[in-house]
């Protein structure tokens, strides 16, 4: 038991009470295997238990007014703030992530709750003229009621506020299911909220498996908007499952993310990019670069540059300031990269470097940085998400084919493009299909104040993050009023 976790065994937390579940399951360090704490494999009663009490707990939260709900979000980043360094550390052991990227990611949640707690004083609706005299018009945004979000282990800080702030400033109560690989941050978040003020009630925590408890949340009828980030498999069953419920709901699901290199690049900041955006996190976030589009003219000189450059990626306990690459989050995610990389050894793809498991003192799960070179577009290792630090070089010929090969995937999250040419630029921001596009960085660093979220099979349209994660969590209500003192009857009665 580590000094920095007070529990071993967590709780649900439901109505501002910490409950327990019947089953719980082990908790596991990933760079060392190491058991963390247990966390509970919660049931369908439990969410019924946390769904009853945001019923109740959102009907009072939803009258007090939106700048008063935003200053618990301002308590919560404050707080937040206070307990960085702590929860970094946390995050570190529970998903494996270097401790530098863990700060970054706690440092994006204090973001959010600030900026969300802006929206309360804006949460803006529309004032425009009535078409009849004597009668006035505006829009406005509404709570939707109860919410459930689901969240990955990947970013168990960052997108989880990204979708409970907005939910929550907005006037809406929540249900939360986190990954189960990554409990802690869910427990210290709530904390946070019940320091930092927030009604009983209002945020609720449900631990549990994704088939029990994250279906019964899908089906429950009174959860009226699912928002989820997680797998394209999943993801479609639940599209499918609110769909028949005409239940709403916001995915994001992942990406086969690419920067493109053209030959006029810088190629030293082009390789530093695709480094970082490749390797960060172990290549296991969803806008990592696992493709580069790279001009053939250059094509041989950035390899030089990778492969140097991998050189000093430092792998282990990502609580060691000096590592570089962290552990993968389980077993079952160390097996698929190792599937990936015979895939592409099959395919005819020429490993460069890596292509391992890497064997360490420490018993973990790591994986060695992996470069491929020669890919074709086709390739599955060039058309599947692999989830690991595993990226491809794929050489073009020209800005035309480059464009065409980055849009030739079924995802849409995120690209990026180094070149000095202002009018490629221009263009490539314009042509690439993508939610987000970098110019001369690489395909990771999104900003809290935009939205974030991709095209195809990346998401169904909604953005997490930017003031367009409250389309998420409202619902529009048109207001007429007609003070004339005799009916018009709208269109009708104009002359």
């Amino acid at each position: 038991m580590t000094t920095f976790i007070e529990v071993d065994t967590l709780k649900n937390y439901i109505a501002g009470n910490w409950e327990e579940a019947d089953k719980t399951t082990a908790v596991m360090n990933p760079a060392t295997g190491e058991e963390i704490v247990q966390v509970p494999l919660s049931n369908q009663e439990q969410v019924n238990k946390a769904v009853a009490a945001a019923k109740q707990a959102q009907r009072k939260w939803a009258l007090v007014p939106a700048p008063q709900r935003a200053e618990v979000l301002y308590r919560m980043g404050n707080l937040m703030k206070e307990n960085k360094e702590r929860l970094s550390r946390i995050l570190t052991m529970e998903n494996g992530k270097v401790l530098e990227e863990a700060r970054g990611e706690v440092q994006e949640g204090i973001d959010m709750a600030f900026y969300m707690a802006g929206e309360g004083r804006r949460l803006f609706g529309q004032t425009t003229p009535a078409e009849l005299k004597d009668k006035f018009a505006i829009s406005q945004r509404c709570p939707v009621g109860v919410v459930g979000i689901i969240t990955p282990w990947n970013f168990p800080i960052a997108i989880a506020t990204w979708k409970s702030f907005p939910a929550i400033v907005a006037g809406n109560a929540v249900i939360w299911k986190p990954a189960t690989e990554t409990p802690l941050m869910a427990y210290e978040l709530a904390k946070i909220f019940a320091e930092a003020g927030l009604p009983d009630g209002v945020l609720n925590v449900v631990f549990g498996s994704g088939s029990v408890v994250g279906d019964a949340m899908v089906h429950h009828d009174d959860i009226r908007v699912i928002s989820f980030t997680g797998s394209n498999d999943t993801g479609r069953q639940i599209a499918a499952k609110c769909g028949q419920q005409l239940k709403k709901v916001s995915l994001e699901m992942g990406g086969k993310n690419a920067v493109i290199v053209m030959d006029d690049a810088d190629l030293e900041l082009a390789a530093e990019g695709i480094i970082w955006s490749a390797f960060g996190t172990s290549g296991q976030r969803c806008t990592a670069c696992s493709r580069v589009i790279v001009h053939e003219n250059v094509k041989a000189k950035l390899e030089e540059r990778l492969l140097e450059k991998m050189k000093h990626l430092t792998i282990g306990n990502g609580l060691d300031e000096t590592i570089k690459v962290g552990p993968i989050i389980n077993e079952a995610g160390l097996n698929k990269i190792k599937r990936y990389v015979e895939i592409g050894k099959e395919e005819g793809a020429t490993l460069l470097a890596g292509g391992e498991v890497w064997q360490g003192e420490l018993g973990g799960n790591f994986f060695s940085p992996t470069l491929f070179t020669d890919a074709t577009p086709t390739m599955r290792i060039s058309q599947e998400e692999i989830f690991g630090p595993v990226v491809s070089l794929i050489p073009v010929k020209s800005f035309a084919e480059a464009i065409e090969v980055n849009n030739g995937v079924s995802y849409g999250l995120s690209s990026s493009i180094f070149t000095k040419d202002v009018n490629r630029v221009f263009q490539a921001q314009r042509d690439l299909d993508t939610g987000i596009v970098y110019v001369n960085a690489g395909t990771t660093g999104a900003e809290i104040h935009l939205p974030f979220g991709g095209t195809k099979g990346t998401g169904n349209g909604h953005r997490d993050s930017g003031v367009q994660a409250l389309d998420v969590f409202t619902e529009w209500k048109a207001v007429y009023i007609d003070y004339s003192g005799k009916l018009q009857r709208a269109q009708i009665d104009i002359e």
